[in-house]
């Protein structure tokens, strides 16, 4: 083994990799946020299921290893001769399930929530490349780990148990907390290396710090409730139920605006129902009742008043989203939003549109869609 690794490091590929090794970390990170990205779907599919577990799992022994390499009962053995290479697991496991997370919620289109997450992610990649500039800082190192542990367990509950409400989530919460602390209890108790970088009371305090900001953006709305998630979301002209497909007519938005498929003005006749049609994706058993709550905007008062909340129901396992739609009549002019929520109140999405008065059937940008 030791002849064959030393014939790598003199081989042209092997001068080429030890020469550029500082590009390892966000290499290995890339590789894990693509490797995601190429072959997850949906995260109650066994595959999914199976690589996010083993993830997570070859993540918390990876960090085991690399925090207690110091320890007499490791030396000479292939764990301390390869401890080198661990960091490089470390980043790619951290890529890998922080890009499986992005690649769930990007299913919702209320981007206000998403790009929180995406923003994480960009902080996760220069963690990463932090933590092997400073791999003595365990600090950012646990941090990291409790915050994708915290939201592994946060889909993974949900979705194995066929439920999800607000206390399976603190559920999901405690045990994430509960398994970060063991390990962490662990790794102090056997590494001397690690009782002299850490104080144990310090690293605890910023665990429960991130755990109690992860519950307090959940309460004010600012994280989706996973694994649901929004697949479509707009306003329509009409909606009709054919043959367990539903045709949707609505305002087309030019080609250019990509990221929202309805116009924003809605142009209605007197008397004509406006539509908010929406899928929304669950796991497969997972059963849940979905709200409409309209929404007006009064210019006097300048405040959001509700006029509606409208209830459908949606059972988990189809691939394009569970599919509903509420309507109303006599909608005034100005500005109007859909929230769509769970009975709980948490935000899947919104689908905000303007209403503007016409006295003619409106006709431009007119598309009719199955879904």
């Amino acid at each position: 083994m030791k002849r064959a690794f030393g014939r790598y490091r003199k081989s042209a590929f092997g001068r080429f990799v030890f020469r550029n090794q500082k590009y390892a970390p966000v290499l290995f990170f890339m590789g894990g946020f693509i490797f995601d990205t190429l072959t997850l779907g949906r995260i109650d599919r066994v595959y999914d299921t199976v690589v996010l577990c083993s993830h997570m799992t070859l993540l918390s022994v990876t960090l085991y290893l690399y925090n207690s390499v110091d320890e007499d009962k490791w030396e000479d053995t292939f764990i301390r001769r390869y401890s080198e290479y661990f960091p490089l697991a470390i980043q790619f496991f951290f890529g890998a399930l922080s890009s499986a997370f992005v690649i769930y919620f990007f299913r919702s289109v209320s981007m206000s929530k998403t790009m929180f997450f995406f923003i994480l992610l960009v902080l996760l990649l220069f963690a990463n490349e932090f933590l092997k500039k400073k791999i003595s800082n365990k600090y950012l190192q646990f941090s990291v780990y409790f915050f994708i542990s915290f939201t592994f367990f946060a889909f993974m509950i949900p979705t194995l148990i066929k439920e999800m409400n607000t206390f399976i989530f603190i559920i999901s919460g405690l045990v994430s907390l509960g398994c970060t602390l063991a390990l962490i209890t662990v790794i102090y108790s056997q590494s001397p290396g690690t009782r002299a970088a850490i104080s144990l009371k310090k690293l605890i305090s910023l665990i429960l710090s991130i755990y109690i900001t992860i519950n307090v953006f959940y309460y004010f709305n600012l994280i989706p409730p996973v694994p649901l998630a929004m697949d479509t979301g707009l306003v329509a002209h009409e909606v009709q139920k054919k043959n367990n497909e539903y045709i949707v007519t609505y305002e087309n938005n030019p080609w250019y605006v990509f990221w929202r498929k309805h116009h924003t003005t809605f142009h209605r006749q007197e008397g004509q129902r406006v539509y908010v049609f929406t899928s929304v994706f669950a796991p497969t058993d997972l059963k849940k009742s979905i709200f409409h709550r309209w929404k007006w905007y009064n210019p006097e008062t300048r405040s959001w008043e509700v006029t509606d909340k409208i209830n459908f129901k949606v059972t988990g396992g189809r691939d394009r989203g569970f599919r509903g739609y509420t309507h109303k009549n006599n909608l005034r002019e100005g500005q109007w939003k859909v929230d769509v929520i769970t009975e709980e109140e948490l935000v899947l999405g919104v689908v905000d549109f303007v209403i503007k008065k016409t006295s003619e059937p409106h006709k431009e940008g007119m598309v009719t869609k199955s879904f």
